[in-house]
């Protein structure tokens, strides 16, 4: 499988409206990246441009060594699995899926194969024969995805394939497409909003806002070190708790409406080029306990308790502002009790206010 590399792809509109901004990405051979950001920020644009449904403003996009620019899109060996199914309604699930080898003039013998082969990969083979109005919302999203894999491209292109199934067939969807990934070993390009589906599945995720790429990196990378605050914030479920401070003259504390955290080596180290002025801090709701860390400490009042059975979510009302701690199990302090939420200084994540980024170095693409 060929790997698929945009150099400063773009993608304008009327007025100089740039709905994709200079796009540097390389999805390697075999690999599985999820494209993800809010509604709007041009993840489906990108993918409609490797696509060829959306012409391109300005770049390029190379398929394993061919430019694709101006190729059409039949001829770029790409399947495409759409949110909605796009199933022929009059067809049964097996024409559904030869529909495209036939429009290719194959033979009646390679349709059968290929056809049977991808129906026993997703467990396809008992419906063959049955409409599309006949089959369960996970049925019909298995029958397109068999009816891009008959074709074996070069490339799988996903648009937010999973939208619109509930959140249980949702979870199992996800788990198929990583079966599917795993058997196959195909370049795979997947657009989502969800933070947890493009954790779940990426090899690696592109962050994208406005237009721009702001971060590439496996799912650990992403959550452990973002680049900047809007990938903080946009990945984690819950989100991360934000506050702001000011940094003290010597750069050895930060100071937030009364809360002095003194901190160690490595965050003096990121924080001297701010030393008197204002920081952005972030921590995570599981990095907060009720535990002494010999960390940070902040005194907080429980406001509102979320059990979920194997966890608790607390919110708090801090000097800081309203946070939220990850608690496991159903241990959690009464509401309008009083405690210190503790942290590892470590796992605090700093970042400047005038440009967000983080004060940790950290790579926009890998």
């Amino acid at each position: 499988m060929p790997s698929v590399e945009l150099s400063k792809l773009g993608k304008s509109y009327g007025r100089g409206q740039k709905a994709v901004d200079g796009v540097n990405l390389n999805i390697r051979d075999g690999e599985f990246l999820v494209l993800v950001g809010p509604s709007g920020c041009g993840k489906s644009t990108v993918l409609r441009m490797v696509a060829g449904l959306e012409e391109i403003s300005e770049g390029q996009i190379k398929i394993g060594e061919r430019v694709v620019n101006d190729v059409a899109p039949k001829d770029r060996d790409v399947a495409m699995v759409f949110q909605n199914y796009a199933l022929y309604p009059h067809m049964s699930v097996f024409d559904n899926m030869a529909f495209g080898l036939r429009r290719r003039k194959a033979s009646e013998a390679e349709v059968q194969q290929k056809v049977n082969e991808t129906a026993e990969v997703l467990g396809l083979t008992t419906y063959l024969q049955r409409r599309p109005r006949e089959l369960s919302g996970g049925e019909r999203q298995r029958v397109a995805l068999g009816r891009a894999m008959v074709r074996k491209p070069q490339v799988f292109l996903f648009d937010e394939p999973l939208s619109n199934l509930d959140a249980k067939l949702r979870v199992q969807m996800r788990a198929e497409i990583k079966r599917l990934h795993q058997r196959v070993g195909a370049t795979m390009i997947y657009v989502t909003h969800d933070q947890v589906e493009a954790m779940t599945l990426g090899d690696r995720i592109a962050v994208m806002r406005k237009g721009i790429l702001q971060q590439c990196a496996d799912p650990y990378t992403l959550y452990t070190a973002p680049a900047n605050a809007f990938v903080a914030g946009f990945i984690g479920s819950p989100p991360i708790n934000f506050f702001s401070a000011a940094v003290s003259a010597d750069g050895g504390s930060i100071v937030s409406n009364g809360v002095t955290i003194t901190l160690g080596e490595a965050q003096r180290a990121a924080l001297a080029p701010l030393k008197g002025k204002p920081v952005q801090v972030g921590i995570r709701p599981e990095d907060l306990t009720l535990e002494a860390s010999g960390g940070g400490v902040i005194p907080a009042t429980c406001e509102v308790r979320e059990p979920l059975g194997n966890e608790t979510m607390v919110h708090w009302k801090s000097a800081v502002g309203d946070i939220v701690s990850r608690v496991p199990g159903q241990v959690a302090p009464e509401v309008g009790a009083k405690a210190s939420l503790h942290f590892v200084l470590d796992k605090l994540h700093l970042f400047d206010p005038s440009n967000e980024k983080s004060l940790a170095a950290v790579p926009v693409t890998a």
